[in-house]
């Protein structure tokens, strides 16, 4: 009897253990119908849900043409990030995205806000949701292409040596209307270190300079970061590179047009004087400051293309540098050679004695194998104005607070 029982009892109590469980899963079945975060059974102890619940990107995945002042985010809207990856492909190379998630372990954010523009970004996320479980999510969008873009035009040259009175200038492809963000994108350093600041002239044209000339020996380093940079309405900046150049012995040159001759001084020495002959008194040659911009063995001259009418049409010009965008030039001349050191005859550019062809014993010669892109040529005491800073390289001529003053960033 106490056998039979014993079975009874064990039999209800399974009975009852079978009822309880039943009753618990019907509860936990009805309890999800109002539940919105997705768990369940099949939460608990089925399928996880779907990446693209746990991890959120934006832009969404597949967005295209997406504005640079786009707001690149990734967060978990369930648990926290493990890791994110970003990389963004441009002109065929890919770069990673700096970026941080954050304290709480909910979100990443780019290290920098603004988006590159004609480039796509793959997002690369692993997150553990509120349970523990990994998910992990791939996405890509592209941004906006610009359909006009700006370049600046640099003088001098890359890699090139200059004289002591080169100053760096830059024209635009198209005007520039947001002056101040572009200058700001920019930089001229030297080492040794001095300051260097910005003049604008006008909406194309940025040019950097020292308040005095270089010491001979610095080195100029120019680190263009125009790429994306909108320098006008729509309009993009398309340069991102670094220019550099060194500055050579210091070489200044003292034209004075009343004594007809030149003074030449390297490193502050006299190395000669040299005859010359400047503008004749109805085409007189500019007084001031002015910067070999280019350098020709032998060029044409036409008086037609700087203003003039047929006055004069020299095809093997010798031994000419340039020295204003207006045509002024310092140059070997044969066809007057009785005329440098007694009188001025030219039509405002400065003339040494020299052959036709060109002469290496010639004045002229001379000073040319001596010279440098960069070398300052300052005339003195001719019956003209002083050339305009902005004509050629003429922002010597431009007192320093003055030329402070061309800045767009206060």
């Amino acid at each position: 009897m106490r056998h039979g029982q014993g079975r009874a009892r064990r039999a209800v109590a399974a009975l009852v253990a079978v009822l309880t469980w039943a009753a618990l899963l019907a509860g936990a079945a009805g309890c999800t119908s109002g539940r919105t975060d997705g768990l369940g059974l099949d939460g608990v102890f089925g399928k996880p849900r779907a990446p693209e619940e746990i991890i959120r990107v934006s832009p969404g995945d597949g967005s295209k043409a997406v504005r640079p002042d786009g707001r690149l985010r990734v967060w978990a809207a369930d648990g926290r990030l493990e890791s994110v990856s970003v990389v963004r492909t441009q002109d065929a190379q890919d770069a990673p995205v700096a970026g941080h998630i954050t304290a709480n372990g909910t979100a990443w954010e780019p290290d920098e806000a603004k988006l590159a523009l004609s480039a796509e970004y793959s997002v690369d996320a692993v997150a553990l949701d509120g349970l523990g479980r990994r998910s992990a999510r791939h996405t890509t969008f592209t941004t906006y292409v610009p359909a006009q873009r700006f370049i600046g035009y640099v003088t001098p040259e890359n890699r090139s040596t200059v004289g002591t009175g080169m100053i760096v200038s830059l024209t635009f492809s198209r005007e520039i209307e947001d002056r101040a963000a572009v200058e700001r994108a920019i930089r001229v350093t030297a080492k040794p270190a001095v300051e260097v600041r910005p003049h604008w002239f006008g909406k194309q044209r940025l040019d950097f300079r020292p308040e005095q000339y270089w010491k001979p020996g610095t080195r100029v380093t120019i680190d263009l970061r125009l790429r994306d940079v909108e320098g006008a309405p729509g309009v993009y900046g398309l340069q991102s590179k670094k220019i550099s150049f060194t500055v050579g012995r210091s070489q200044v040159s003292l034209v004075d047009a009343t004594r007809h001759t030149m003074e030449v001084r390297r490193d502050g020495d006299l190395l000669a004087t040299v005859p010359i002959t400047a503008g004749a008194p109805k085409t007189t040659t500019y007084n001031g400051k002015m910067v070999v911009m280019e350098m020709y063995e032998v060029t044409r001259m036409n008086g037609q293309t700087v203003g003039f009418g047929g006055e004069y049409d020299i095809p093997d010009v010798p031994h000419a540098m340039k020295l204003t965008e207006s045509g002024t030039f310092l140059h070997g001349n044969y066809w007057a050679p009785d005329a440098p050191g007694n009188v001025n005859v030219s039509h405002g550019c400065v003339g040494l004695r020299d052959v036709k062809g060109g002469g290496s014993d010639t004045p002229a010669g001379w000073f040319f194998d001596r010279s440098l892109i960069g070398d300052v040529v300052e005339v003195v005491h001719s019956k003209d104005k002083t050339v305009a800073p902005d004509n050629g390289l003429g922002g010597w001529n431009m007192g320093w607070n003055e030329w402070k003053a061309g800045s767009m960033v206060k």
